[in-house]
């Protein structure tokens, strides 16, 4: 299965990716080979920088490395293929423009694109890739679309009561861990994934941290997170624990977690409506 990341701070931080453990976890170690890729808030604006290639073997995230980019909110995926072909177009994250706002989704699992297909159908977006990933990524914003076509954010229990109710349906198809970003809040949705004993929970893990920015918000192998704006506060998510020795916790099967200015402002099981 494919790896997640996620950073949520309350203001723009530093943000430095190497090609020490996430290169590692693409290519160098591990099954995940086949592709990569970074989104980043800039503003209203996303940078999104992906390859259908190992993170290992990148140019591109070398010059990342050496070039730390400022968000308050950045997804990250490292691919293990189970559907669809070596592409960029199947390479996630994947974004798209939804009420003058751009969204960012990226998927963990393998869901059966045959009763994905029967589930859900898709309002105005289509994928441009073949994944299941893509698929589910253009019916959650299908569910959400007339929330904000009404011309402002929606509310933010609004919204997580459409992302909780699709999740709720996505779960029977497969492995459905996913983060999704409005431009406002992340949305961490924690399911099932590979582990050595089989596919079980926890699929997703959190941190939250608060330190001066002077010391760095959060420092692990492969990634460094600073900010020189006093007091940070940053909520991050990992299929994974990126470090040892801290309170990771492992979300619960079905779980929902939202982040905004760098704290958790909801949890909670997701549910049908």
């Amino acid at each position: 299965m494919c790896e997640l990341f996620a950073m949520q701070a309350r203001e723009p931080a530093d943000v430095r990716f190497s090609l020490e453990e996430f290169s590692r976890h693409g290519g160098l170690a591990g099954p995940h080979k086949d592709g990569w890729g970074l989104a980043w808030y800039e503003g209203a604006d996303v940078r999104l920088v992906k390859e259908a290639t190992a993170a290992s073997d990148s140019a591109c995230l070398e010059f990342i490395q050496q070039h730390p980019f400022r968000s308050a909110l950045v997804i990250g995926h490292i691919r293990k293929a189970t559907q669809g072909r070596l592409t960029l177009a199947n390479s996630q994250p994947f974004t798209r423009e939804l009420g003058g706002h751009l969204h960012v989704f990226a998927h963990n699992g393998d869901l059966d694109s045959t009763r994905l297909r029967d589930t859900y159908a898709l309002g105005a977006y289509r994928p441009v890739g073949d994944t299941d990933s893509e698929y589910a990524f253009c019916a959650l914003l299908a569910r959400l679309a007339p929330l904000w076509l009404e011309g402002a954010v929606p509310p933010l229990a609004a919204r997580r009561a459409r992302i909780s109710e699709f999740a709720a349906g996505l779960r029977p198809l497969g492995p459905a861990n996913f983060l999704y970003a409005d431009g406002d809040a992340l949305f961490v949705h924690g399911h099932k994934r590979t582990h050595a004993d089989g596919i079980r929970p926890p699929g997703l893990h959190v941190l939250c941290r608060t330190c001066a920015g002077e010391t760095g918000a959060f420092a692990a192998e492969g990634l460094q997170i600073a900010s020189a704006q006093g007091t940070q506060e940053v909520v991050l998510a990992a299929s994974v624990p990126l470090t040892a020795g801290e309170p990771w916790r492992p979300l619960a099967d079905g779980e929902i977690v939202v982040a905004r200015g760098g704290r958790i402002v909801s949890q909670g099981a997701s549910h049908h409506a």
